[in-house]
């Protein structure tokens, strides 16, 4: 990273690796005709996309051809979970899924309550973690689908996604999983889990923002519902012209994972150990979402008596997050973490460390100093009483 700031940010967005980059430049240079055409230079750009089909079939244990494209785990998201649901709507319309989904999940679920679905929205336990008997207990005769994030993106929380789609499965249930923080971060293997739709994106593992996809199990009932419309391309599921370079970066990065996720994993988990022994004495500092089980790229704390954009600002030039990304601008405090239990000042208060595959050991305790420095400096500034 750059000399002028510290990068624990990686839950929102990481770095595309040079290896990627380099492979999306050679597609532009020769692989930038539309891969729909049928000369010479459409079928090399075609080659590519198929190329990078296996790659990332590789990575999920699957068949390519279940594989569809899309601008990012938004979009996987909307036609995952809106396709299926309006699918199926003739044998059914309640649905199921958790109070700290991504808004790409929380809202598609309210824009179908518009439409005539009922929704059941599960609240987790208090490290954020939903029991599958929850689960079980809230699927009817009428449920179709129910939705379920691998990762959670403020928390690292990790859901037991067989134990829950078992279940699903059980009950002829088509069961979404949101696994923009899993994929490529953690084995996944969909031969092995009972899991009919993944949504995914590139940027969230080395690999460029603006392309992702989704999964689709081969399996009778399971089928999604176009929210696009225009030509044939992707089996009349997703239409568009596909960006053969962008495509082509998300499947090397995707082979770069494959090779990589267990030594990811262990440096993650020393760096996250580095970390919480550096601030864990803090007074009132306090760990949303279970850190033995979570995913051990993401630490989120909490602390009393700090104002969370303030400790944002102090926490300068280490670059980390209040709550989600795609949330940041709202002033309020996380639903995820009120869901957990955690009261709205405790909430306010949350930083978001999330580190990656470039993290080193000195930043992670520089990181850990600026805290505790900034936490104690914004206290002497504002006290208050114990919460």
């Amino acid at each position: 990273m750059t000399k002028d700031f510290i990068y624990l940010d990686f839950a929102a967005s990481t770095p595309v690796d040079p290896r990627v980059a380099e492979r999306m430049h050679e597609c532009r240079e020769s692989g930038y005709a539309n891969p729909s055409s049928n000369h010479i230079a459409g079928r090399v750009s075609r080659a590519n996309i198929e190329r990078a089909a296996q790659q990332l079939a590789a990575l999920l244990n699957v068949d390519p051809r279940t594989l569809v494209w899309t601008s990012g785990a938004t979009e996987s998201d909307n036609l995952g979970i809106a396709g299926a649901a309006r699918f199926r709507s003739h044998r059914g319309k309640h649905l199921v899924t958790l109070l700290t989904e991504h808004k790409a999940v929380t809202d598609v679920f309210q824009m179908l309550e518009k439409e005539g679905f009922e929704v059941s929205w599960l609240r987790p336990d208090d490290d954020g973690r939903l029991e599958p008997a929850a689960l079980a207990n809230a699927l009817r005769e009428d449920t179709q689908l129910a939705s379920v994030m691998y990762v959670n993106n403020e928390t690292g929380v990790m859901q037991d996604i067989e134990a829950i789609g078992s279940i699903c499965r059980e009950r002829d249930v088509l069961f979404h999983v949101d696994a923009a923080q899993a994929v490529g971060k953690i084995p996944i293997d969909l031969q092995a889990l009972p899991v009919d739709l993944l949504s995914l994106t590139a940027h969230k593992f080395y690999g460029p923002k603006g392309i992702g996809a989704l999964y689709i199990a081969d399996r009778p009932g399971c089928r999604v519902e176009p929210i696009l419309f225009g030509g044939g391309q992707q089996q009349r599921i997703r239409p568009g012209t596909l960006p053969a370079d962008l495509i082509a970066g998300l499947g090397l990065a995707a082979e770069i994972a494959q090779s990589s996720i267990e030594t990811d994993l262990d440096h993650l988990g020393k760096l996250r150990r580095l970390l919480w022994a550096g601030i864990c004495d803090v007074e009132g500092v306090l760990v949303n979402g279970d850190i033995e089980s979570g995913f051990p790229g993401i630490l989120n704390v909490s602390v009393s008596n700090v104002e969370g954009e303030s400790l944002l600002l102090g926490l300068e030039p280490i670059c980390v997050a209040t709550g989600s990304a795609c949330n940041s601008k709202s002033q309020e405090p996380s639903y995820v973490l009120r869901a957990l239990g955690r009261s709205d000042s405790l909430a306010q208060s949350a930083i978001r460390f999330s580190m990656g595959r470039p993290t080193t050991e000195d930043e992670v305790e520089f990181a850990a100093r600026r805290y505790r420095d900034a936490v104690a400096r914004l206290r002497d500034l504002a006290p208050a009483a114990p919460l």
